[in-house]
């Protein structure tokens, strides 16, 4: 039986020297984007988790690792994230979790859906204040003229 391959992307701290990127590529094939910031790789096991622990083992000695997550979502639209926290920081986010009755696991995972859950509520009510301030000063049936024409138009064309 084969075993399945997992899309990785690995998000770096610093963007990689070609030789660094190289070395990298010689243990793992990668592929990296314009400034070699984020790296891409398939990585061969039977879960993500072990996908992202097998490439964490093989390339964190040779790469600056702040985070890897799987490419896809899963079944659940979820997406697996792999943070290697430094001791001090592991051992304060162990202590909270354990206050908060939860594994660290359960504890990042639910301080991330709230700042993700507060930075939507934000979001929204920045575009809400936007849109009543160019209604203020606009006829709503140009307003939404105008918006159907911004977003459908390319982002590399010209500003008429």
């Amino acid at each position: 039986m084969t075993m399945p391959h997992h899309a990785l992307e690995i998000a770096l701290t610093r963007p990689l020297s070609p030789a660094a990127l190289d070395r990298a590529a010689r243990a793992l094939p990668l592929a990296a984007n314009h400034d070699t910031t984020r790296l891409m790789a398939l990585v061969s096991a039977r879960t993500p988790h072990r996908a992202a622990r097998r490439l964490r083992h093989r390339l964190g000695g040779q790469l600056p690792i702040d985070v890897i997550t799987t490419h896809y979502p899963d079944a659940d639209h979820r997406v697996l994230l792999n943070i290697a926290f430094p001791p001090a920081v592991h051992a304060v986010l162990k202590d909270e979790a354990r206050r908060a009755a939860q594994t660290p696991e359960r504890f990042v995972e639910l301080a991330l859906h709230r700042a993700l859950a507060e930075y939507a509520d934000q979001e929204t009510d920045r575009l809400d204040r936007a849109v009543r301030r160019l209604l203020a000063h606009a006829n709503p049936a140009y307003l939404l003229s105008a918006v159907g024409h911004a977003l459908t138009r390319h982002p590399e064309s010209p500003t008429p």
